[in-house]
Protein backbone atom coordinates (compact mmCIF):
# COMPACT_ATOMS: atom_id res chain seq x y z
CA UNK A 1 0.00 0.00 0.00
CA UNK A 2 1.15 3.37 -1.22
CA UNK A 3 2.30 6.12 1.37
CA UNK A 4 -0.55 8.33 0.34
CA UNK A 5 -3.14 5.52 0.76
CA UNK A 6 -1.95 4.89 4.64
CA UNK A 7 -2.32 8.37 5.25
CA UNK A 8 -5.90 8.43 3.66
CA UNK A 9 -6.56 5.86 5.34
CA UNK A 10 -5.52 6.97 8.65
CA UNK A 11 -7.06 10.38 7.83
CA UNK A 12 -10.42 8.21 7.51
CA UNK A 13 -9.88 6.71 10.71
CA UNK A 14 -9.84 10.18 12.61
CA UNK A 15 -12.16 11.30 11.37
CA UNK A 16 -14.96 8.30 11.73
CA UNK A 17 -13.51 8.53 14.99
CA UNK A 18 -14.27 12.40 15.76
CA UNK A 19 -16.99 12.58 17.86
CA UNK A 20 -20.17 14.01 16.38
CA UNK A 21 -21.40 15.93 19.44
CA UNK A 22 -18.78 17.82 21.66
CA UNK A 23 -19.33 20.27 24.64
CA UNK A 24 -16.57 22.13 26.09
CA UNK A 25 -17.11 23.78 29.51
CA UNK A 26 -20.77 24.31 29.89
CA UNK A 27 -22.45 26.01 32.75
CA UNK A 28 -25.61 26.61 33.65
CA UNK A 29 -27.09 28.24 36.55
CA UNK A 30 -30.85 28.72 37.71
CA UNK A 31 -31.40 31.80 40.38
CA UNK A 32 -28.10 31.51 41.36
CA UNK A 33 -27.51 27.76 41.61
CA UNK A 34 -24.66 26.44 39.43
CA UNK A 35 -26.69 22.99 38.23
CA UNK A 36 -23.54 22.07 35.90
CA UNK A 37 -20.27 23.62 36.54
CA UNK A 38 -17.49 23.59 33.29
CA UNK A 39 -19.11 20.00 32.07
CA UNK A 40 -16.76 18.53 29.25
CA UNK A 41 -19.26 15.74 27.11
CA UNK A 42 -18.76 13.97 23.81
CA UNK A 43 -21.05 11.36 22.04
CA UNK A 44 -19.43 9.30 19.12
CA UNK A 45 -20.72 7.81 16.28
CA UNK A 46 -22.13 4.66 16.57
CA UNK A 47 -21.93 4.14 20.22
CA UNK A 48 -23.96 4.09 23.24
CA UNK A 49 -22.80 6.77 26.26
CA UNK A 50 -23.99 6.31 29.48
CA UNK A 51 -24.40 9.29 32.02
CA UNK A 52 -24.75 8.19 35.71
CA UNK A 53 -25.22 10.26 38.57
CA UNK A 54 -26.78 10.99 41.42
CA UNK A 55 -30.19 13.09 40.97
CA UNK A 56 -29.43 16.31 41.02
CA UNK A 57 -25.87 15.71 39.87
CA UNK A 58 -26.56 17.89 36.81
CA UNK A 59 -28.11 14.92 34.25
CA UNK A 60 -30.97 16.40 33.17
CA UNK A 61 -29.53 19.75 32.39
CA UNK A 62 -26.81 18.40 30.19
CA UNK A 63 -29.06 15.99 28.23
CA UNK A 64 -31.88 19.86 28.10
CA UNK A 65 -28.89 21.54 27.32
CA UNK A 66 -28.31 18.73 24.35
CA UNK A 67 -31.70 18.69 23.06
CA UNK A 68 -32.03 22.75 23.17
CA UNK A 69 -34.60 22.77 25.71
CA UNK A 70 -31.63 25.04 27.85
CA UNK A 71 -29.29 27.59 26.99
CA UNK A 72 -25.85 27.17 28.34
CA UNK A 73 -24.08 30.24 30.17
CA UNK A 74 -20.77 29.66 29.13
CA UNK A 75 -19.36 26.67 27.12
CA UNK A 76 -19.14 25.81 23.47
CA UNK A 77 -21.56 23.64 21.87
CA UNK A 78 -19.67 21.68 18.96
CA UNK A 79 -22.55 19.32 16.40
CA UNK A 80 -21.26 17.50 13.36
CA UNK A 81 -18.55 19.95 13.02
CA UNK A 82 -20.02 23.19 13.29
CA UNK A 83 -20.27 25.46 16.52
CA UNK A 84 -24.10 25.97 17.71
CA UNK A 85 -25.81 28.47 19.63
CA UNK A 86 -29.42 29.80 20.40
CA UNK A 87 -30.35 26.03 19.96
CA UNK A 88 -33.93 25.47 20.14
CA UNK A 89 -35.54 22.23 20.49
CA UNK A 90 -37.37 22.73 16.97
CA UNK A 91 -33.71 23.08 15.51
CA UNK A 92 -31.95 20.31 17.95
CA UNK A 93 -34.85 18.23 15.94
CA UNK A 94 -34.07 19.40 12.62
CA UNK A 95 -30.71 18.90 12.80
CA UNK A 96 -31.31 14.92 13.97
CA UNK A 97 -30.92 15.15 18.08
CA UNK A 98 -34.07 13.72 19.26
CA UNK A 99 -34.26 12.70 22.97
CA UNK A 100 -36.80 10.65 25.33
CA UNK A 101 -37.34 11.96 28.59
CA UNK A 102 -38.49 10.25 31.90
CA UNK A 103 -41.30 13.25 31.78
CA UNK A 104 -43.51 12.70 29.06
CA UNK A 105 -44.02 15.33 26.10
CA UNK A 106 -47.46 14.19 24.51
CA UNK A 107 -50.65 15.61 24.21
CA UNK A 108 -53.01 13.57 25.93
CA UNK A 109 -56.33 14.49 24.25
CA UNK A 110 -54.70 13.58 20.74
CA UNK A 111 -53.91 9.81 19.19
CA UNK A 112 -51.05 7.75 18.94
CA UNK A 113 -50.56 8.71 15.26
CA UNK A 114 -51.15 12.08 15.89
CA UNK A 115 -48.54 12.73 18.31
CA UNK A 116 -46.23 11.03 16.54
CA UNK A 117 -46.55 13.39 13.93
CA UNK A 118 -47.10 16.41 15.82
CA UNK A 119 -45.30 19.55 14.61
CA UNK A 120 -44.45 17.46 11.94
CA UNK A 121 -47.48 16.12 10.06
CA UNK A 122 -46.96 15.42 6.23
CA UNK A 123 -49.22 17.73 3.59
CA UNK A 124 -50.33 17.10 -0.06
CA UNK A 125 -51.37 20.39 -1.36
CA UNK A 126 -52.32 21.84 1.92
CA UNK A 127 -54.01 18.99 2.90
CA UNK A 128 -53.01 16.53 5.87
CA UNK A 129 -51.63 13.17 4.66
CA UNK A 130 -53.47 11.33 6.88
CA UNK A 131 -53.17 7.89 4.67
CA UNK A 132 -49.10 8.36 4.30
CA UNK A 133 -48.85 9.35 8.29
CA UNK A 134 -50.77 6.09 9.58
CA UNK A 135 -48.36 4.46 7.16
CA UNK A 136 -45.36 5.11 8.03
CA UNK A 137 -46.32 5.18 11.68
CA UNK A 138 -47.99 1.40 11.22
CA UNK A 139 -44.38 0.29 10.10
CA UNK A 140 -42.20 1.75 12.48
CA UNK A 141 -44.21 0.56 15.30
CA UNK A 142 -44.55 -2.76 13.73
CA UNK A 143 -40.65 -2.75 13.20
CA UNK A 144 -39.91 -1.92 17.12
CA UNK A 145 -42.74 -4.46 18.22
CA UNK A 146 -44.46 -2.56 20.39
CA UNK A 147 -48.23 -2.98 21.13
CA UNK A 148 -50.16 -0.19 19.83
CA UNK A 149 -52.96 0.71 18.60
CA UNK A 150 -52.83 4.28 16.42
CA UNK A 151 -56.53 5.90 17.03
CA UNK A 152 -56.19 5.32 20.92
CA UNK A 153 -56.21 8.64 22.64
CA UNK A 154 -52.47 8.90 24.15
CA UNK A 155 -54.35 10.04 27.59
CA UNK A 156 -56.04 6.76 27.45
CA UNK A 157 -52.83 4.63 27.81
CA UNK A 158 -50.96 2.65 30.36
CA UNK A 159 -47.37 4.55 31.55
CA UNK A 160 -45.80 1.77 29.66
CA UNK A 161 -47.72 2.69 26.06
CA UNK A 162 -47.17 6.25 26.39
CA UNK A 163 -43.36 5.55 27.11
CA UNK A 164 -43.83 3.34 23.79
CA UNK A 165 -45.00 6.33 21.85
CA UNK A 166 -42.11 8.52 23.13
CA UNK A 167 -39.74 5.82 21.93
CA UNK A 168 -41.48 5.65 18.72
CA UNK A 169 -41.39 9.41 17.93
CA UNK A 170 -38.10 10.07 18.51
CA UNK A 171 -37.13 7.26 15.96
CA UNK A 172 -40.16 8.83 13.67
CA UNK A 173 -37.53 11.64 13.11
CA UNK A 174 -34.85 9.68 11.73
CA UNK A 175 -31.84 10.50 14.81
CA UNK A 176 -28.10 11.11 14.68
CA UNK A 177 -27.88 11.67 18.10
CA UNK A 178 -30.83 9.83 20.38
CA UNK A 179 -31.26 10.66 23.49
CA UNK A 180 -32.84 8.07 26.04
CA UNK A 181 -33.79 8.87 29.14
CA UNK A 182 -34.43 5.94 31.98
CA UNK A 183 -36.40 4.43 28.76
CA UNK A 184 -36.99 1.28 30.44
CA UNK A 185 -38.50 2.36 33.26
CA UNK A 186 -42.16 1.25 32.35
CA UNK A 187 -41.58 -1.49 30.12
CA UNK A 188 -41.84 -5.37 30.60
CA UNK A 189 -38.71 -7.77 30.17
CA UNK A 190 -39.82 -8.62 26.33
CA UNK A 191 -40.41 -4.78 25.74
CA UNK A 192 -36.93 -3.59 27.19
CA UNK A 193 -35.27 -6.53 25.58
CA UNK A 194 -36.64 -5.64 21.95
CA UNK A 195 -35.10 -1.64 23.00
CA UNK A 196 -32.02 -2.89 23.06
CA UNK A 197 -32.20 -4.80 19.70
CA UNK A 198 -32.88 -1.45 18.61
CA UNK A 199 -30.18 0.39 20.07
CA UNK A 200 -28.03 -2.32 18.61
CA UNK A 201 -29.10 -1.65 15.24
CA UNK A 202 -28.77 2.18 15.41
CA UNK A 203 -25.45 2.30 16.85
CA UNK A 204 -24.60 -0.15 13.94
CA UNK A 205 -26.29 2.67 11.63
CA UNK A 206 -24.00 5.48 13.15
CA UNK A 207 -26.56 6.74 15.46
CA UNK A 208 -25.08 8.39 18.51
CA UNK A 209 -27.07 7.96 21.89
CA UNK A 210 -26.76 9.02 25.15
CA UNK A 211 -28.37 6.82 27.52
CA UNK A 212 -29.19 7.97 31.02
CA UNK A 213 -29.89 4.92 33.45
CA UNK A 214 -29.65 3.92 37.12
CA UNK A 215 -30.10 0.15 36.24
CA UNK A 216 -26.82 -1.57 36.13
CA UNK A 217 -27.65 -4.29 34.27
CA UNK A 218 -29.07 -2.55 31.35
CA UNK A 219 -25.57 -0.23 31.80
CA UNK A 220 -23.20 -3.45 31.68
CA UNK A 221 -25.37 -4.48 28.70
CA UNK A 222 -25.34 -1.16 26.53
CA UNK A 223 -22.38 0.88 27.93
CA UNK A 224 -19.59 1.97 25.26
CA UNK A 225 -18.50 4.76 27.77
CA UNK A 226 -19.75 6.05 31.01
CA UNK A 227 -19.93 9.76 31.98
CA UNK A 228 -20.11 10.08 35.59
CA UNK A 229 -21.41 13.47 37.32
CA UNK A 230 -22.08 14.62 40.51
CA UNK A 231 -23.30 18.02 42.46
CA UNK A 232 -23.24 19.54 38.42
CA UNK A 233 -19.27 19.01 38.10
CA UNK A 234 -17.54 16.03 35.57
CA UNK A 235 -15.84 13.48 38.09
CA UNK A 236 -14.64 11.22 35.50
CA UNK A 237 -15.34 9.62 31.43
CA UNK A 238 -14.29 5.86 31.19
CA UNK A 239 -14.27 2.87 29.06
CA UNK A 240 -17.21 0.81 30.10
CA UNK A 241 -15.57 -2.51 29.95
CA UNK A 242 -14.24 -3.83 32.89
CA UNK A 243 -15.84 -1.20 34.86
CA UNK A 244 -16.91 -2.75 38.38
CA UNK A 245 -20.78 -1.92 39.85
CA UNK A 246 -18.90 -0.50 43.06
CA UNK A 247 -16.56 2.06 41.63
CA UNK A 248 -19.20 3.50 39.46
CA UNK A 249 -21.80 3.76 42.91
CA UNK A 250 -18.46 5.04 44.46
CA UNK A 251 -17.11 7.84 41.40
CA UNK A 252 -20.95 8.80 41.66
CA UNK A 253 -21.76 9.04 45.55
CA UNK A 254 -17.92 10.21 46.50
CA UNK A 255 -18.95 7.01 49.00
CA UNK A 256 -18.81 3.50 49.39
CA UNK A 257 -22.39 2.27 49.63
CA UNK A 258 -22.62 -1.29 51.51
CA UNK A 259 -25.16 -3.25 49.65
CA UNK A 260 -28.15 -2.07 47.81
CA UNK A 261 -30.62 -3.14 49.58
CA UNK A 262 -31.00 -2.91 53.74
CA UNK A 263 -32.02 -5.48 55.87
CA UNK A 264 -35.50 -4.77 57.78
CA UNK A 265 -36.71 -6.05 60.79
CA UNK A 266 -40.22 -7.09 59.94
CA UNK A 267 -42.46 -7.23 63.04
CA UNK A 268 -45.64 -8.13 61.49
CA UNK A 269 -48.48 -7.50 63.36
CA UNK A 270 -52.48 -6.73 63.54
CA UNK A 271 -54.30 -6.39 60.49
CA UNK A 272 -54.68 -3.10 58.70
CA UNK A 273 -55.50 -4.18 55.26
CA UNK A 274 -57.67 -6.99 54.34
CA UNK A 275 -59.19 -6.79 50.75
CA UNK A 276 -61.94 -10.02 49.79
CA UNK A 277 -62.77 -10.76 46.36
CA UNK A 278 -62.18 -7.74 44.73
CA UNK A 279 -62.61 -6.57 41.50
CA UNK A 280 -61.92 -3.20 39.69
CA UNK A 281 -60.88 -0.76 36.81
CA UNK A 282 -62.53 -2.07 34.19
CA UNK A 283 -61.39 -5.73 34.88
CA UNK A 284 -57.80 -4.84 35.48
CA UNK A 285 -57.91 -6.71 38.87
CA UNK A 286 -59.94 -9.65 39.18
CA UNK A 287 -61.39 -11.28 42.67
CA UNK A 288 -58.79 -10.40 44.71
CA UNK A 289 -57.85 -11.58 48.36
CA UNK A 290 -55.17 -9.29 49.63
CA UNK A 291 -54.14 -8.87 53.23
CA UNK A 292 -51.13 -6.70 54.91
CA UNK A 293 -50.14 -5.90 58.49
CA UNK A 294 -48.78 -3.83 60.65
CA UNK A 295 -44.99 -4.23 60.76
CA UNK A 296 -44.04 -5.28 57.89
CA UNK A 297 -43.73 -4.73 53.92
CA UNK A 298 -46.31 -6.70 51.42
CA UNK A 299 -44.26 -6.86 47.99
CA UNK A 300 -46.49 -7.06 45.30
CA UNK A 301 -44.45 -8.16 42.00
CA UNK A 302 -45.91 -9.08 38.35
CA UNK A 303 -45.25 -7.67 34.75
CA UNK A 304 -46.59 -4.27 33.73
CA UNK A 305 -50.23 -4.09 33.15
CA UNK A 306 -51.10 -6.75 35.52
CA UNK A 307 -53.07 -4.82 37.89
CA UNK A 308 -50.80 -4.55 40.73
CA UNK A 309 -50.96 -0.91 40.18
CA UNK A 310 -54.59 -0.75 40.16
CA UNK A 311 -54.82 -2.61 43.16
CA UNK A 312 -53.63 -0.25 45.37
CA UNK A 313 -55.19 2.66 43.27
CA UNK A 314 -58.46 0.23 44.27
CA UNK A 315 -57.73 0.45 48.31
CA UNK A 316 -56.99 4.32 48.39
CA UNK A 317 -60.06 4.75 46.17
CA UNK A 318 -58.96 5.57 42.81
CA UNK A 319 -60.26 2.80 40.84
CA UNK A 320 -63.77 2.27 40.73
CA UNK A 321 -64.67 -0.81 42.57
CA UNK A 322 -66.95 -3.43 40.61
CA UNK A 323 -67.28 -5.70 43.77
CA UNK A 324 -65.95 -7.22 47.06
CA UNK A 325 -64.48 -5.89 50.15
CA UNK A 326 -61.76 -3.68 51.57
CA UNK A 327 -60.86 -3.61 55.20
CA UNK A 328 -58.75 -0.81 56.82
CA UNK A 329 -57.71 -1.95 60.67
CA UNK A 330 -60.93 -4.55 60.73
CA UNK A 331 -63.31 -2.23 59.52
CA UNK A 332 -65.50 -2.04 56.33
CA UNK A 333 -64.56 0.82 53.94
CA UNK A 334 -67.96 1.79 51.93
CA UNK A 335 -66.85 5.10 51.39
CA UNK A 336 -63.83 5.36 49.22
CA UNK A 337 -62.05 8.29 48.33
CA UNK A 338 -58.53 9.50 48.38
CA UNK A 339 -59.64 12.39 51.03
CA UNK A 340 -61.52 9.61 53.05
CA UNK A 341 -58.14 7.27 53.02
CA UNK A 342 -56.16 10.07 54.55
CA UNK A 343 -58.27 10.36 57.45
CA UNK A 344 -58.45 6.77 58.06
CA UNK A 345 -54.58 6.81 58.05
CA UNK A 346 -53.87 5.71 54.31
CA UNK A 347 -51.48 7.59 51.73
CA UNK A 348 -51.01 6.84 48.54
CA UNK A 349 -47.58 7.29 46.43
CA UNK A 350 -48.03 7.31 42.64
CA UNK A 351 -45.78 5.94 40.20
CA UNK A 352 -46.35 9.38 37.74
CA UNK A 353 -44.75 11.82 40.21
CA UNK A 354 -44.98 14.53 37.09
CA UNK A 355 -49.19 14.03 36.56
CA UNK A 356 -50.28 12.11 39.62
CA UNK A 357 -47.87 12.67 42.50
CA UNK A 358 -47.39 16.62 42.31
CA UNK A 359 -47.91 20.01 41.03
CA UNK A 360 -44.95 20.75 39.04
CA UNK A 361 -45.55 24.60 38.93
CA UNK A 362 -46.05 24.90 42.55
CA UNK A 363 -43.43 25.63 45.53
CA UNK A 364 -42.26 22.45 47.65
CA UNK A 365 -43.74 24.13 50.80
CA UNK A 366 -47.26 23.77 48.53
CA UNK A 367 -46.67 20.07 47.26
CA UNK A 368 -45.73 19.01 50.88
CA UNK A 369 -48.38 20.57 52.87
CA UNK A 370 -51.42 20.02 50.31
CA UNK A 371 -52.46 16.77 51.56
CA UNK A 372 -52.66 18.00 55.24
CA UNK A 373 -54.56 21.28 54.88
CA UNK A 374 -57.29 19.73 57.60
CA UNK A 375 -55.15 19.03 59.97
CA UNK A 376 -55.28 21.50 62.82
CA UNK A 377 -51.38 21.92 63.04
CA UNK A 378 -51.56 23.70 59.68
CA UNK A 379 -55.12 24.71 59.06
CA UNK A 380 -57.64 26.66 61.71
CA UNK A 381 -60.96 27.59 61.36
CA UNK A 382 -60.62 27.49 57.48
CA UNK A 383 -57.11 29.63 57.52
CA UNK A 384 -54.02 28.12 56.63
CA UNK A 385 -51.56 28.63 59.56
CA UNK A 386 -47.91 29.68 57.01
CA UNK A 387 -46.20 29.84 59.61
CA UNK A 388 -46.49 26.16 60.93
CA UNK A 389 -47.06 24.75 57.40
CA UNK A 390 -43.47 26.32 56.65
CA UNK A 391 -41.61 25.10 59.73
CA UNK A 392 -43.75 21.60 60.02
CA UNK A 393 -42.81 20.88 56.08
CA UNK A 394 -39.18 22.18 56.46
CA UNK A 395 -39.00 19.17 59.80
CA UNK A 396 -39.94 16.91 56.88
CA UNK A 397 -37.73 17.55 54.16
CA UNK A 398 -35.31 17.58 56.58
CA UNK A 399 -35.51 14.20 57.52
CA UNK A 400 -35.97 12.98 53.88
CA UNK A 401 -32.33 15.08 53.11
CA UNK A 402 -33.79 16.98 49.99
CA UNK A 403 -31.29 18.78 48.30
CA UNK A 404 -31.87 22.10 48.01
CA UNK A 405 -33.65 22.33 51.18
CA UNK A 406 -35.59 25.81 49.63
CA UNK A 407 -39.29 25.17 50.44
CA UNK A 408 -39.84 28.00 47.78
CA UNK A 409 -38.59 26.35 44.88
CA UNK A 410 -41.02 25.37 42.49
CA UNK A 411 -41.28 21.45 42.21
CA UNK A 412 -40.90 20.84 38.24
CA UNK A 413 -36.91 22.32 38.86
CA UNK A 414 -36.06 19.36 41.07
CA UNK A 415 -34.50 16.12 40.28
CA UNK A 416 -36.49 12.55 40.06
CA UNK A 417 -35.58 11.75 43.18
CA UNK A 418 -36.10 15.48 44.96
CA UNK A 419 -39.52 15.21 43.44
CA UNK A 420 -40.12 11.84 45.40
CA UNK A 421 -38.45 13.39 48.42
CA UNK A 422 -41.24 16.13 48.05
CA UNK A 423 -43.79 13.62 47.56
CA UNK A 424 -42.68 11.45 50.53
CA UNK A 425 -42.89 14.35 52.65
CA UNK A 426 -46.50 14.26 52.84
CA UNK A 427 -45.93 10.57 54.77
CA UNK A 428 -44.53 12.98 57.48
CA UNK A 429 -46.92 15.56 57.66
CA UNK A 430 -50.11 14.08 59.41
CA UNK A 431 -50.93 10.78 61.53
CA UNK A 432 -50.80 7.54 58.91
CA UNK A 433 -50.47 4.40 59.79
CA UNK A 434 -50.85 2.87 56.32
CA UNK A 435 -48.46 3.50 53.37
CA UNK A 436 -48.75 2.21 49.81
CA UNK A 437 -45.69 2.68 47.24
CA UNK A 438 -46.12 2.65 43.43
CA UNK A 439 -43.11 2.17 41.73
CA UNK A 440 -41.05 3.99 44.63
CA UNK A 441 -37.74 4.06 43.01
CA UNK A 442 -38.29 4.20 39.71
CA UNK A 443 -36.33 7.05 37.63
CA UNK A 444 -34.15 7.43 40.84
CA UNK A 445 -30.19 6.84 41.75
CA UNK A 446 -28.71 4.64 43.86
CA UNK A 447 -28.05 7.02 46.95
CA UNK A 448 -31.96 8.38 47.00
CA UNK A 449 -33.10 4.64 46.53
CA UNK A 450 -31.18 3.85 49.92
CA UNK A 451 -32.76 7.19 51.31
CA UNK A 452 -36.16 6.02 50.01
CA UNK A 453 -35.56 2.43 51.69
CA UNK A 454 -34.21 4.15 54.50
CA UNK A 455 -37.54 6.12 54.91
CA UNK A 456 -39.71 2.73 54.69
CA UNK A 457 -37.18 1.40 57.41
CA UNK A 458 -38.28 4.31 60.00
CA UNK A 459 -41.81 3.53 58.97
CA UNK A 460 -41.67 0.35 60.17
CA UNK A 461 -40.29 0.63 63.06
CA UNK A 462 -42.94 2.79 64.06
CA UNK A 463 -45.07 -0.09 63.79
CA UNK A 464 -46.97 1.18 60.48
CA UNK A 465 -47.97 -1.48 57.72
CA UNK A 466 -46.10 -0.61 54.17
CA UNK A 467 -47.13 -1.74 51.08
CA UNK A 468 -44.91 -1.91 47.95
CA UNK A 469 -46.11 -2.20 44.27
CA UNK A 470 -42.71 -2.61 41.81
CA UNK A 471 -41.80 -4.04 38.64
CA UNK A 472 -38.23 -4.13 39.97
CA UNK A 473 -38.07 -7.76 40.63
CA UNK A 474 -34.79 -7.63 43.02
CA UNK A 475 -36.10 -4.92 44.92
CA UNK A 476 -39.37 -5.83 46.24
CA UNK A 477 -37.88 -9.63 46.84
CA UNK A 478 -34.92 -7.88 49.04
CA UNK A 479 -37.89 -5.56 51.00
CA UNK A 480 -41.11 -7.36 51.20
CA UNK A 481 -41.29 -10.16 54.44
CA UNK A 482 -44.43 -11.63 52.38
CA UNK A 483 -45.01 -11.05 48.42
CA UNK A 484 -48.14 -11.44 46.30
CA UNK A 485 -47.47 -12.03 42.73
CA UNK A 486 -49.99 -10.68 40.41
CA UNK A 487 -50.55 -11.91 36.85
CA UNK A 488 -53.59 -10.48 34.32
CA UNK A 489 -55.20 -9.06 37.41
CA UNK A 490 -55.34 -12.07 39.36
CA UNK A 491 -53.16 -13.27 42.30
CA UNK A 492 -51.45 -15.99 41.27
CA UNK A 493 -49.08 -16.91 44.05
CA UNK A 494 -48.26 -15.72 47.59
CA UNK A 495 -44.31 -16.10 48.69
CA UNK A 496 -42.85 -16.03 52.41
CA UNK A 497 -39.41 -17.10 53.80
CA UNK A 498 -37.28 -19.40 51.49
CA UNK A 499 -39.80 -19.71 48.93
CA UNK A 500 -39.35 -16.11 48.13
CA UNK A 501 -37.22 -16.06 45.30
CA UNK A 502 -36.89 -14.79 41.44
CA UNK A 503 -37.02 -18.61 40.17
CA UNK A 504 -40.91 -18.94 41.89
CA UNK A 505 -42.09 -15.44 40.75
CA UNK A 506 -41.18 -16.21 37.16
CA UNK A 507 -42.52 -19.92 37.27
CA UNK A 508 -46.03 -18.69 38.53
CA UNK A 509 -45.92 -16.33 35.10
CA UNK A 510 -44.99 -19.12 33.46
CA UNK A 511 -47.70 -21.79 34.99
CA UNK A 512 -50.28 -18.63 34.41
CA UNK A 513 -49.55 -18.48 30.89
CA UNK A 514 -49.59 -22.08 30.71
CA UNK A 515 -52.97 -22.67 32.18
CA UNK A 516 -54.34 -19.97 30.51
CA UNK A 517 -53.37 -21.52 27.13
CA UNK A 518 -54.70 -24.89 27.80
CA UNK A 519 -57.93 -23.31 29.16
CA UNK A 520 -58.31 -21.21 26.07
CA UNK A 521 -57.60 -24.95 23.97
CA UNK A 522 -60.13 -26.73 25.69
Amino acid sequence: MSEALVETSQMAKEEASEPILILRGITKRFQGITALRQVDFDVRAGEVHVLFGENGAGKSTLINIIAGTFQPDEGAYRFDGLHLSHLTPHRARGAGICAVFQEFSLAPNLTVVENLFLGREIRRGGILDLATMRRRASDLIEELGFDLELDRQVGMLSRAHQQMVEIAKALLGEPRILILDEPTASLTEREAGRLFELVAALKARGVGIIYVSHRMREIRALADRITVLRDGQLVRTLEAAGVQDADLVELMTGRKIDGLFPTFDHKPGRVAIEVQGLSAARGAVCDVDFVAHAGEITGIAGLVGCGKSELVRAIYGLEQIEHGEIRLHDVAQNTLSPRHSLRRGVVYFPANRATEGLALARVVRENASMSSLDVREIARLGLLDTRNERSLVQQAVDRLKLRPPNLERPAGRLSGGNRQKVMLARGLMRDLSVFLFDEPTVGIDVGAKREVYDFMGRLLQAGAAVVVVSSELPEVLALSNRLYVMHHGRIVTQLEGSEKTEQNVLASFFRSEANAATGAAS
